[in-house]
């Protein structure tokens, strides 16, 4: 974190001994067929590149024997128990950054073409071997006409070819091209790095929804304007109104970190949760492998929504956020409505006894 994080580009040789893939190409290609799984298989035969969304059933795979095509499935974090588990293993970030695992299977000769991400991204092989090249972007632009994004003047300043275990950091926006050498797997574990324009554009959203201020409802009044013989003007008493009542909305000094919590926890669109399991005598809760949870100093937010806790109720909290999972001894020790709250998380499928696989 303090050499290369956000600075420049570390190759870990056998960063994870003996890794194995989260996943079997079977299972991942059944993934991929299934509604509400976000994959895509990118291909480049005779020169052409294509791009299809899924679902993907079999069918749309190309033969296994063929060169040149790539799966991605997106997210296979929130599907997939090893998946989850293998995430956990990059939560020295903040998890309010951490986005989730991707896996690329890959033909031989397949690859995404030279791009840049916005984000920083850590690319675990996990499977055959991928031969990287990477380099400093200077030129941004694009090769037009594709369904890609695919870099016109990609010159790399270093290669390396990464076998099993071994794992390559990007910080953002460095140029990177990788190409699979025989039949390859390689996890892609992303990071959140919205833009100031969408995080401000989605907090004031988020600000708007839970807007609470004791004169809501006041309405706008204009009783001292004249005639007026121009009416296309902005009347400057209105723009005055708009900046009061914005003003009042973030004079809460709890809001502004209120919203951000909520915004940061929401789960994404293709999530949803089943009912949750029964809690036995003796068990634990842990939560579940979809569930987002953080915390600041007044709240904890779980799956959008927020909630005040203090005291040992925080703490406790706290511990379930940093380490995604309690005790039994640990939930006796909450209070009666702490206990409350996560009997309603459970049901709603946020938690999981802890003997259950979520």
């Amino acid at each position: 974190m303090r050499r290369h994080w956000q600075k420049k580009p570390l190759l870990i040789r056998q960063a994870w001994p003996g890794v194995q893939a989260p996943i079997s190409r079977t299972a991942l290609f059944d993934l991929a067929a299934a509604d509400g799984v976000e994959s895509r298989l990118l291909t480049r035969f005779d020169g052409t590149w294509r791009l299809r969304h899924g679902p993907l059933p079999r069918r749309a795979l190309p033969p296994l024997k063929k060169p040149d095509w790539t799966l991605l499935v997106q997210g296979l974090d929130l599907h997939w128990q090893p998946a989850h588990q293998m995430l956990q293993r990059f939560r020295f970030v903040p998890e309010a950054r951490l986005d989730d695992l991707m896996l690329s299977y890959a033909s031989d000769g397949g690859g995404v073409g030279p791009h840049l991400d916005s984000y920083d991204v850590f690319l675990l092989q996990v499977q055959g071997q991928r031969r990287w090249r990477i380099g400093p972007v200077a030129d941004r632009s694009l090769v037009p006409g594709l369904p890609v994004r695919i870099l016109a003047k990609f010159q790399p300043t270093e290669e390396w070819l990464l076998e099993p275990g071994d794992m390559l950091y990007l910080p953002p926006l460095w140029g990177h091209d990788g190409v699979a050498l025989g039949e390859c797997m390689t996890c892609s574990i992303g990071f959140r790095a919205a833009s100031a324009g969408t995080l401000a554009h989605e907090l004031l959203h988020q600000l708007a929804d839970n807007l609470d201020l004791p004169d809501r409802d006041r309405l706008y009044r204009d009783r001292a304007q004249a005639a007026t013989d121009q009416p296309g003007r902005l009347p400057a008493r209105l723009g005055d109104f708009a900046r009061r009542a914005l003003a009042r909305a973030l004079q809460d000094p709890l809001a502004l970190d209120h919203a951000l919590g909520m915004l940061m926890t929401e789960p994404k669109p293709q999530v949803w949760f089943e009912a949750g399991t029964e809690q036995a005598a003796g068990q634990g809760l842990a939560l579940d492998r979809r569930s987002r949870m953080l915390y600041d100093d007044q709240h904890v937010f779980i799956n959008g929504e927020a909630f005040r806790a203090s005291g040992r109720d925080a703490a406790l909290m706290h511990s379930l956020a940093d380490q995604r999972r309690l005790s039994a001894t640990e939930l006796r020790r909450l209070s009666p409505p702490a206990r409350a709250l996560l009997a309603d998380w459970l049901a709603a499928g946020w938690l999981q006894p802890t003997s259950v696989q979520a």
